[in-house]
């Protein structure tokens, strides 16, 4: 059975002010999801699943199922404001969903083979994608689930600080936690900082990262399911707070439900995080279809 990748893409509208902006990466036009779908198919992948929020869905089909057709199969998540199908009665007002942990958990009724998440603007590389989908057709079990570790130094900004998911692996290649560093950087010398309260730390350049990049059986869901009711019983009075996938990933590792096999990557991650980001990441594409890594116009 051939995995599938699911594409966090719900939040994507409102950090560019607009959908059509999710467009122009590519020489032609092509924007990051379409590289990540490419390498996707191409590493084995037999299915693509957009998690988006219900109002965009039009606009998105339009977009993306022209170019998908024949290709790879494809399917459509909503998540929604709507916590009624998790058995608790009560309207939430929020600004925003749940997390990207509860994105996953929208698909709970959609997905029934083994599944990889993704951020549907990061680009993650070709060796990423291969790696991960044989872990998922090979390894992954109901209590064994991966996370691609990226080498932090191949995923920093040169324009400042960053957050960054800072993995502790054992000597089985096992994640034991994850760190959120909200402040890491570059050195002039080259070498990798972060900052926290008590100060300035140095950082491995070889120190793996997590950029969200999460291989799941579909048990996932009703390990996370509980959590999440947990979770929302918590937070109703704070509407900023979101459920995140590391928060899972953490819970299962500390109880011994499921453990995480970090699965190192020496690609270069890019992502947009602001429009600022724009250039910087058309000409690292661009490097890349010059080099013959991707055609210049991927879908023809």
């Amino acid at each position: 059975m051939k995995p599938t990748l699911l594409i966090l893409a719900a939040g994507m509208a409102s950090r560019y002010g607009s959908m059509k902006q999710v467009d122009g990466f590519g020489p032609n036009g092509e924007t990051i999801i379409d590289y990540s779908i490419y390498d996707a198919i191409k590493a084995g992948f037999g299915k693509v699943s957009f998690i988006i929020r219900e109002e965009f869905a039009e606009n998105f089909k339009a977009i993306f199922e022209p170019k998908l057709a024949g290709r790879i199969e494809t399917d459509y998540v909503y998540q929604s404001f709507d916590l009624k199908p998790f058995g608790i009665d009560k309207e939430i007002e929020r600004a925003k969903p749940w997390g990207t942990a509860h994105a996953v958990l929208a698909a709970r009724n959609q997905i029934n083979e083994p599944f990889c998440v993704i951020n549907a603007d990061d680009f993650y590389g070709y060796d990423s994608f291969e790696k991960m989908a044989k872990f998922l057709t090979t390894d992954v079990k109901d209590d064994q689930y991966s996370i691609i570790g990226y080498q932090i130094d191949r995923t920093l900004s040169d324009y400042g600080s960053v957050s960054r998911g800072v993995c502790s692996v054992d000597d089985n290649g096992n994640m034991v936690e994850i760190n959120e560093r909200t402040e890491v950087y570059f050195k002039e010398d080259g070498s990798v900082a972060y900052k926290d309260a008590t100060g300035e730390h140095p950082l491995d350049n070889e120190t793996r990262v997590s950029m969200n990049f999460w291989g799941f059986t579909p048990a996932i869901f009703k390990q996370s399911e509980d959590m999440f009711r947990e979770f929302v019983a918590a937070n109703e009075n704070n509407p900023k707070s979101e459920f995140f996938i590391p928060l899972v990933a953490d819970k299962l590792i500390k109880n011994g439900t499921a453990s995480f096999k970090v699965i190192p990557t020496g690609a270069k991650w890019f992502g947009v995080t602001y429009k600022e980001d724009k250039p910087i990441v058309q000409k690292c594409i661009s490097d890349l279809v010059t080099g013959g890594v991707y055609p210049e116009k991927l879908w023809d």
